[in-house]
């Protein structure tokens, strides 16, 4: 068989229409079915099932946590050396199995190509990352009287438990793993119900890359999201998702132990444009920030532009024209910039938003329906919808919309813009743009918000922390931070 012969992803994923994936939960080490039937995935581009996952129960996840346990002693006792080869191990196994992931990604969750192949190179690089951090898990010693030496050092929690959301399938289950596996804890993780099938895979690749029982993937719905956060013996839990579920999992944990807790929930985010911002930059930032290539599927899009009067109706132009030629299409092309929204109910909600707007006089510049084609007759598909004229009282300008969805606001003075920006309960990301630095780092400090971007947009730094003030979360990921708070402080005082 030439090269030229192998099938495309396209291809495998059409077939996945015919033959359709039986993905198996990993618990111990072993591929696992469960008494609770099967969940069917749709491929979101087509409507069509692409493949099953068990409807896991209690009883899974209560196997998955005493394999979990068992696996943690001797995973902990390795080296830092030792583990790290490990991790770099698990790094390179995802890497080998790039192409396979990539298409199970796309399939099930209508996202590009081009952005669930930078998820995945993300997903390695991360592992690495903290693989090469352990040797920062150091103690302290601290001063006192001479006949006594006081200490500090860094133990694992044991079995961590890991929810993870629908957007980016793969990254939200490895971001949820690799501080917490390089700092001595194994894992029982939950993948989205929504799209599981790549974290079935994964757990296939860590039974043979990790020592049995590390890495625990248990697929199902709300029954072992809940057996997760409520077993007593996980005492460290993160989640992402909405800031709903979020609150719900800090009362439901509270209910049978003191749980340590990271929680990245939703955002409705701002982004204030000074009257003497780089527009034609700007113009394309905007676009960028809204996350249109996660359909607007992200907990960081900044949702809401914040335009100066003098520029306001340039920039409506501008973004409504850059919005209006974006191409979407098959999430299998690479010339695709915006693919599929994950689900009928998802797509609905964004409907509803929609006549919210128009019934509230925000004005449509472009969008606000599903796109014309015989290839959008089937799967779940939005046109790129930008709105003007939108105030802070109504619905799109106040909630979390989680689509394809951008409402531009007008503003005149920045007290006002920094009021606005702050009144609601979320907090997680923003950014300002205006050459004037001094404007731009006094604004960037008065909004309550976790993470800043100043003339620039939906971009991360390896080691920068990543998380929500307010309602948008507590807690950070990524950097050293997130290696450290999957960890407890053990102080000693030793007499001489």
């Amino acid at each position: 068989m030439t090269q030229q012969s192998f099938p495309s992803l396209r291809e495998r994923a059409a077939a996945l229409e015919r033959a359709p994936r039986a993905g198996l939960m990993s618990i111990g080490g072993e591929l696992a079915e469960s008494a609770g039937g099967w969940i069917e995935t749709i491929n979101p581009a087509t409507g069509a099932c692409i493949g099953k996952v068990p409807a896991g129960t209690a009883d899974d996840v209560e196997q998955a946590v005493l394999a979990a346990e068992a696996a943690q002693v001797r995973w902990a006792d390795l080296s830092v050396a030792q583990r790290a080869q490990a991790m770099n191990a698990f790094a390179d196994a995802i890497a080998a199995h790039a192409d396979d992931l990539l298409l199970l990604e796309v399939a099930d969750s209508g996202n590009s190509i081009t952005g669930m192949r930078g998820d995945i190179k993300a997903c390695v690089d991360r592992i690495r990352y903290f693989a090469g951090l352990g040797y920062e898990l150091q103690g302290s010693t601290i001063p006192g009287e001479s006949d006594k030496l006081n200490l500090t050092v860094r133990e694992p929690y044991g079995v961590v438990g890991r929810i993870a959301a629908f957007n980016h399938p793969l990254a939200m289950v490895v971001n949820g793993l690799a501080a917490a596996l390089m700092a001595g804890n194994t894992a029982v993780v939950k993948p989205s119900e929504q799209c599981p099938l790549s974290a079935t895979l994964l757990g296939e690749i860590a039974n043979k890359a990790l020592p049995r029982g590390v890495v625990n993937i248990v697929t199902g719905g709300a029954a072992v999201g809940s057996a997760i956060v409520r077993h007593p013996r996980v005492k460290r839990l993160s989640f992402v998702g909405s800031a709903r579920t979020g609150m719900a999992i800090q009362r439901s944990a509270a209910e049978v132990a003191v749980k340590s807790l990271s929680l990245e929930l939703g955002g409705k985010n701002p982004f204030i444009v000074f009257p003497d911002a780089d527009l034609d930059k700007l113009a394309d930032a905007a676009i960028v920030g809204m996350n249109f290539i996660w359909q607007g599927q992200s907990c960081s899009s900044t949702s809401r532009l914040f335009v100066h009067d003098s520029v306001y109706d340039e920039v409506c132009e501008r973004v409504a024209r850059n919005a209006e030629s974006l191409r979407v299409g098959d999430p299998f092309e690479e010339s695709t910039q915006m693919g599929a929204i994950i689900s009928a109910d998802q797509r609905k909600r964004v409907e509803d938003y929609v006549s919210s707007a128009k019934a509230e006089g925000a004005r449509l510049l472009t969008g606000g329906g599903r796109p014309e084609g015989a290839q959008f007759e089937r799967g779940f598909w939005y046109t790129p919808t930008v709105f003007a004229d939108v105030t802070p009282e109504m619905k799109i300008a106040r909630e979390e919309i989680f689509g394809p969805v951008l409402s531009i606001l007008r503003w005149r003075e920045v007290d006002e813009v920094v009021k606005t920006a702050n009144s609601l309960d979320y907090g997680l990301t923003g950014a300002v743009w205006t050459r004037d630095i001094s404007q731009a780092l006094r604004t960037a400090r008065r909004l309550q918000t976790g993470y800043i971007w100043i003339n620039g947009v939906a971009t991360g730094a390896r080691a920068l922390p990543f998380g929500g003030y307010k309602n948008s979360g507590i807690g950070r990921e990524r950097g050293i931070e997130e290696l450290y708070s999957y960890t407890e402080e053990k102080s000693m005082q030793i007499f001489l």
